[in-house]
């Protein structure tokens, strides 16, 4: 029989942390107690779970005691801040940030592909970039059958990877577009409503962004493959929710479409959606509010003979982020 948890989210008044409490009951992950941490400005108000009422308590140093997991979705510095107090107290921090995930003996987790690593953990455990966990679970099955050698992959992002005030800006200035308003964007560089930016994050190697780094060196630590090369350009879209990625991996050994296609109907947490005839491929209004990633349009890379590009959408607050993580407890039971 599995035992109970006390449970803990850090951060549990934004998107990711009320996506967690959400998952943890729709999963039936096995809660004796749930605390549920914010900031000051947070405290006291309740979220619901399991049809009862949880107030929210302000995050403290020594509010931990007494937990086994706590699950983070706050930023890098309230992580980092609290991670040495949540591991004084006996607790696995589960963080969805990404102060820990290039920090050595910190693992650095998707299920469906690395689940040992989980076990492997000294109080942390680092649950990847949103873009990452859908692209790497996407290829996840074709990189089982053959070591990747190269990815090349395009991010389109949705608004909601900003934060809750994103879609709100997206709406707000597309309304105000639409009838002729001035509207000065506030979470975005630039208008977002009718256009893309082709920058997220800031410079950080030789022209890429510190969002398109992550997607290489963190494909490197989960798949144990330090010397992967990895190509990529993130994309924020007029989009309310889930990402959407095209990818070009090559592979040692060469694997027919037919082939990729059959693995990745089988591939958990995948779910093959590839008739263009019918008009069927990925899209965001597909993905969104599900844990799947879904992937079609695969076909052969035209440059190169061991190359498949395809193209995959996933919702990136639910298997981006807190259904990620909550798998990642799971390990634990």
């Amino acid at each position: 029989m599995t035992r109970g948890f006390n449970v803990g989210i850090l951060g549990a008044s934004g998107a990711v942390g009320r996506e967690m409490i959400k998952i943890l009951e729709e999963r039936a992950f096995p809660v004796n107690q749930l605390k549920l941490f914010a900031s000051e400005k947070s405290a006291g108000k309740e979220l619901s779970f399991k049809g009862e009422k949880v107030k929210i308590i302000k995050s403290d140093k020594g509010a931990f005691s007494g937990l086994d997991i706590v699950l983070g979705a706050a930023g890098n510095d309230v992580a980092a801040e609290y991670a040495p107090h949540i591991k004084k107290a006996g607790a696995v921090f589960i963080d969805n940030s990404s102060a820990f995930r290039q920090k050595e003996g910190v693992p650095l987790v998707i299920p469906e592909i690395n689940p040992n690593d989980a076990l492997l953990h000294n109080g942390i455990i680092s649950n990847p970039n949103c873009t990452t966990i859908i692209t790497l679970v996407a290829l996840s099955a074709i990189i089982k059958e053959s070591e990747p050698e190269s990815i090349i992959a395009s991010s389109y992002q949705a608004a909601s990877g900003a934060g809750a005030g994103g879609p709100v800006e997206l709406f707000e200035e597309t309304a105000a577009i639409l009838n002729g308003k001035e509207y000065i964007p506030r979470v975005f560089s630039h208008q977002l409503a009718f256009n893309v930016i082709p920058m997220i994050g800031k410079e950080q190697f030789e022209g890429y962004t510190s969002e398109e780094m992550k997607m290489q060196n963190e494909g490197r630590k989960i798949l144990h493959l330090p010397s992967l090369k990895v190509n990529c350009t993130c994309v924020r879209v007029p989009v309310y929710r889930s990402h959407s990625v095209s990818v070009t991996v090559r592979t040692k050994e060469k694997i027919s479409v037919e082939r990729a296609k059959e693995l990745i109907s089988k591939a958990p947490g995948c779910k093959l959606y590839d008739d263009t005839e019918k008009g069927l491929y990925p899209m965001p209004i597909l993905s969104s509010d599900r844990d799947l990633v879904f992937v079609g349009r695969i076909r052969k890379d035209l440059t190169c003979l061991n190359g498949l590009t395809l193209w995959c959408c996933g919702d990136q607050i639910r298997k981006g982020a807190a259904t990620n993580a909550v798998q990642i407890a799971e390990l634990l039971k």
